[in-house]
């Protein structure tokens, strides 16, 4: 899933940050934040840590429900609601896609009576020239799948160069044709990411649109106040009869740029003046979360993920007595997952893992080769390490050097340590871990790492961390693992267009690939946010694990 692409946004976040804390709501009411229907009116604030926000599509990495589904439609969309597995529907075109040459190419039509916030028609030729400038070297930092799917991909080099993608062919103004190299079944969702939002030509600046897109969606760019605020107001061309997943509840959308997690997290908590129609873009500090537990009336605002993404411990399978299936496994065993749990917050960071497929991924199975208790199974992994003539072992973990990060590593040490295996912990910046792990040199045994895909599709739990395609390079199959067999399962599933078809391949590769303990899961962290009372249809799904932006509205009156 990385590879064609770019490290996303839910990877980098999961990679940064573990927090959570309690349930979607106590009770089943969560506030009144899952009310039926949309309130028209209001203005509601995001209180966001950014400085700025990137509205360019093809310098985008953002979710599909969040900031840029507020103002840019795409191919298709995400149907993200609670308790549910997201799916991907129609958004600007009639079909998820019509697939032909065995899924090698992808055929879509556009809605009819779909304009631009100043009426111009949205036409095929706007998606074609979306997808062909997500290409150019001065545009980089976008969500990439597609630039190694498409025919021509690897070598083109974007509009401004003075040619068009030839793998991207719109017959007529409502038609466009997508041309891959090899089947993929999850085009489908590879279209709801942000390049395939259309861009009118004689409207693209690549300096300015960053700022001031030409809006599809139901809001459109009103100010932007470069590290202060960003202000939405309402396409009056957006048509809801074409839009199945956005509800357009406030009038106004407000973007509170540059706000502190804790001093936001405060202001949500008191729930006070222009606070009570706002919520936080980002996850709710720990301090915070203990405080919310005490405060009844917050705590009826707080809303946390079922799951979110897999932390795991790496194996590093290239390196001396790892490469010993036995050894990864007793190194399973030994680990106590309670006491990472405990590191990362106890129950409210995350629940206890044992699959790779993350909760929320439709076709995912809930399993455990490994059934012990959460601290551990100390006897049966030093009968695996006597079998395997291990019986004292000397062990790197390389660590990030945050506090959270260090209580985490020590947890894994001390757990390994009444095993006989020794671990010192290398702590070193964020950065450097990243470039240290995905680097071709492979020099640590052990690391903590966490996953959650781009988009809601078991590929995007299982490719990208465990294809030997992925192995260095920058790409995330950090336990470098390599099995011909799993290979094959991937590419099975990857070209299978028959969704079930496709799920049940990456189950059983989910399996196939845990039978070899390259990995330990450890928890599905949680992330929790917190809103104002009169903030309404607020809720967060397993996937993704981050507030709906495209159905919260307000109460009135």
């Amino acid at each position: 899933m990385r590879r064609p692409g770019t490290l996303g946004a839910l990877a980098l976040t999961a990679l940064l940050a573990l927090t959570g804390c309690n349930a979607n709501s106590q009770d089943g009411s969560d506030g009144g934040s899952t009310a039926t229907g949309t309130t028209p009116g209001g203005t509601l604030n995001i209180l966001s840590a950014s400085t700025d926000i990137n509205f360019d599509p093809a310098k985008s990495q953002n979710l599909a429900v969040t900031t840029l589904g507020l103002v840019l439609r795409r191919l298709t969309t995400w149907d993200v609601q609670p308790g549910k597995p997201a799916q991907v529907v129609p958004d600007l075109a009639t079909d998820t896609g019509q697939s032909s040459d065995g899924g090698k190419t992808w055929t879509y039509t556009l809605k009819d009576g779909l304009s631009y916030a100043d009426g111009a028609p949205i036409t095929s030729a706007d998606i074609k020239y979306g997808v062909e400038r997500s290409f150019a070297p001065e545009l980089s930092g976008g969500l990439g799948y597609h630039k190694g799917l498409l025919v021509g991909g690897a070598e083109y080099k974007g509009p401004y160069a003075g040619a068009g993608l030839a793998s991207i062919e719109t017959p007529d103004a409502k038609t466009v044709v997508f041309r891959l190299k090899t089947a993929y079944g999850d085009w489908p969702w590879i279209v709801s990411m942000p390049a395939f939002a259309p861009v009118p030509k004689a409207k693209d600046d690549p300096k300015t649109y960053t700022q001031n897109p030409v809006a599809s969606g139901p809001y459109q760019v009103d100010s932007y106040q470069q590290g202060t605020a960003v202000k939405l107001k309402r396409n009056p061309r957006w048509d809801p009869r074409t839009d199945q997943v956005r509800t357009a509840g406030p009038d106004q959308i407000v973007f509170q740029l540059g706000q502190d997690t804790t001093v936001a997290a405060q202001r949500l908590i008191a729930d006070s003046g222009d606070d009570r129609f706002a919520f936080g873009a980002g996850f709710v500090p720990p301090a915070q979360l203990v405080q919310i537990q005490q405060n009844a009336a917050a705590k009826q605002r707080l809303v946390t993920s079922d799951a979110g993404a897999l932390a795991y411990l790496a194996i590093n399978n290239q390196r001396g007595p790892l490469k010993d299936v036995k050894v990864r496994q007793a190194i399973g065993y030994a680990v106590d997952k309670k006491a990472f749990q405990v590191a990362a917050g106890g129950a409210t960071g995350g629940d206890l893992a044992s699959t790779l497929i993350t909760p929320g991924i439709a076709g995912r199975v809930e399993y455990d080769l490994y059934p012990a208790d959460p601290s551990g199974d100390v006897a049966k992994a030093r009968q695996l390490l006597t079998e395997a003539g291990q019986t004292s072992l000397a062990l790197v973990l390389l660590s990030k050097n945050d506090q959270v990060s260090l209580a985490q590593a020590q947890a894994i040490q001390q757990g390994l340590q009444r095993v006989g295996i020794t671990v010192t912990i290398k702590p070193a910046d964020a950065t450097t871990v990243v470039d240290e792990i995905t680097g071709d040199k492979g020099d640590f045994d052990l690391t903590i790492s966490s996953w959650q895909p781009d988009f809601p599709s078991a590929n995007g739990n299982i490719q990208p961390l465990f294809a030997s395609t992925e192995i260095g390079g920058g790409g995330y199959n950090i336990s470098r693992y390599s099995q011909p067999e799993v290979d094959t399962l991937i590419d099975q599933a990857t070209t299978e267009t028959d969704p079930t078809k496709a799920q049940a391949l990456w189950a059983q590769a989910d399996k196939r690939i845990l039978g070899d303990a390259p990995v330990v899961p450890l928890i599905y962290t949680k992330n929790s946010f917190l809103h104002g009372s009169s903030v309404q249809n607020f809720f967060v799904a397993a996937f993704p694990a981050y507030p709906n932006y495209l159905k919260v509205s307000l109460k009135q009156g």
